[in-house]
């Protein structure tokens, strides 16, 4: 009875259950922690097939094609308008991962080992392409240890993000409703509008003519959208063998597609939020998210034990980093410290949660429609840009790096 079919159902339920704790807990324990969890309590206990993922086909999608289409998609989201607009989000954001790169390797490194950090600091610094690019990495040079590393620091940063993008939500909250009130309710209802309308992936981009004429609708079906990606995939992949001349270094094949998708789309070779449009990107992250749970599959609880102590040094050490970091930048640039620190903190869980956690603060501290206007106003951008230069610019090429340190 057991047979690629019921491996596909067994992987659909292990993953729903993890959306459904997170729904009901308002996003604040992620889906990815309690997915991974359910899966290694499957493992141990037997009522889970160790082979579930491959037996069900996912990982050869997942772990090749899969992850280079999702990062082309990437490329085709990125309004470069909206981060332009916001360029003092992006300078806070990149500025906070410098200093958690730093801390880590000179503090973290000499308590954790050279591995732990190489294989943890970019999922730390972003999401799933990094997690999944550090795990490959990791397995190549035959650290079984690190590529498990890579995976449970993915699955448990949120719990260190959440709670700390609140407080700072909360803070600046507070400070802005002061001010609003002390003003007697004067908002910008242009900035509203705008806040309302910024939302990641769906934004639209302005409509300019551009170098390629977009194809008419009855011939750009899903086999058709998905013939472009695939050359612009392509191309990712033969730019990733290319070595930097008198170096010996390649730029990774991720970055580089993350690079084409944005270029691709500039000139009008890929339609905006292509993933999408295909209605593709659903089973594309299901596949990729379940390649990365399979690598806990030869994982025992000492393996388990062995890596926690190693999470917090990393994860204290490198929040610390980018809190200092943060906090000389947002002074220097005239922001407010604790929307900065929330802004960079995105890098600890990406879209959807920083929309959520953003609205979800808003509407608590908002006692009337307009006040909550005005809060989204002035923090829902500049969260939305900060998880776009995290987790889907910054991270991907902070693993690209760090893919070659082993």
């Amino acid at each position: 009875m057991y047979n690629f079919a019921m491996a596909f159902i067994l992987c659909c339920l292990v993953y729903l259950i993890g959306d459904w704790v997170s729904m009901l807990t308002r996003a604040w324990v992620p889906s990815v922690f309690v997915t991974a969890v359910v899966c290694l309590l499957g493992f141990w206990t037997g009522l889970v097939p160790t082979d579930i993922v491959s037996k069900s086909a996912l990982i050869p999608f997942g772990s090749s094609i899969g992850i280079f289409l999702l990062l082309v998609h990437m490329g085709t989201i990125i309004s470069l308008k909206q981060l332009a607009e916001q360029w003092k989000t992006i300078v806070i954001c990149v500025m906070g991962l410098v200093g958690m790169c730093l801390f880590s390797w000179f503090l973290a490194k000499p308590i954790i080992g050279r591995d732990y950090v190489i294989a943890g600091l970019p999922p730390l610094t972003g999401g799933i392409v990094a997690a999944t690019t550090m795990r490959d990495a990791a397995e190549a040079a035959g650290l079984k240890s690190a590529a498990l590393f890579a995976i449970a620091m993915y699955c448990v940063q949120g719990f260190a993000g959440y709670p700390l993008t609140a407080i700072c939500l909360q803070f600046e909250g507070k400070k802005l409703l002061t001010e609003y009130r002390a003003k007697g309710g004067e908002i910008d209802k242009n900035a509203v509008a705008k806040a309302n309308k910024l939302e990641e992936g769906t934004a639209a981009k302005t409509r300019k003519k551009k170098l390629i004429p977009a194809i008419p609708e009855k011939w750009n079906g899903p086999v058709m959208i998905f013939v472009r990606m695939g050359i612009v995939a392509w191309l990712a992949t033969q730019m990733g063998t290319v070595k930097i001349p008198g170096t010996g270094f390649a730029i990774s094949g991720a970055v580089w597609a993350l690079l084409f998708g944005v270029l691709a789309t500039t000139i009008g070779f890929l339609d905006v939020n292509s993933l999408n449009k295909a209605n593709s990107y659903g089973i594309i992250m299901f596949a990729l998210m379940m390649y990365i749970f399979d690598g806990l599959k030869d994982a025992s609880p000492a393996d388990i034990g062995a890596v926690i102590v190693p999470m917090l040094v990393l994860i204290v050490i490198g929040v610390a980093g980018m809190a200092l970091f943060i906090y000389v930048t947002a002074k220097l640039l005239k922001v407010d410290f604790p929307l900065a620190l929330a802004n960079g903190l995105t890098a600890l869980y990406g879209f959807p949660p920083n929309a959520i956690i953003t609205e979800n603060t808003c509407k608590a501290l908002g006692e009337t429609k307009e006040e909550f206007d005005y809060l989204m106003s002035e923090t829902y951008p500049s969260m939305i840009v900060g998880g776009f230069t995290t987790v889907t610019i910054t991270s991907v090429i902070i693993a690209g790096i760090f893919a070659n340190l082993f």
